[in-house]
């Protein structure tokens, strides 16, 4: 079971995620890589937008092989390469996650591994 919160003293988020989420019981991990915008075949797509929504396809396909779903989401660490995509990654994020809340890190980096990639999320999972 994951208990999701927004604790008074600290700030609360600035969209929709969770400061802490925190499990209990007997529960199984899951790490998943940082993941692109890059489809199985190996194709790069163009944009943030569609780079984004691959990344977290990439992620939902991650949880799936492994009987989860973004239900399970504990947590996501976003990098992206320019700050005039924050909003497009927090709309997509939305719609992709369905709503769902959790621990989040977004970062602006100078660059990513290739000069290709716009955005790169790594996610952390738990399920009982």
């Amino acid at each position: 079971m994951l208990t999701k919160r927004n604790p008074n003293g600290v700030p609360q988020p600035a969209s929709k995620y969770a400061q802490t989420v925190e499990g209990s019981g007997a529960l199984r991990w899951l790490h998943v890589s940082g993941q692109i915008g890059v489809t199985a075949d190996g194709a790069v797509l163009d944009g943030f937008e569609a780079q984004c929504e691959q990344s977290f396809q990439n992620i939902v396909a991650c949880l799936e092989a492994s009987g989860m779903g973004v239900e399970d989401l504990v947590k996501v660490t976003v990098l992206i390469t320019r700050q005039q995509d924050v909003p497009a990654y927090r709309a997509i994020r939305d719609r992709m996650l369905k709503g769902v809340e959790t621990a989040s890190t977004l970062m602006v980096v100078a660059g990513l591994a290739s000069p290709a990639f716009l955005v790169e999320i790594e996610a952390v999972a738990a399920k009982g």
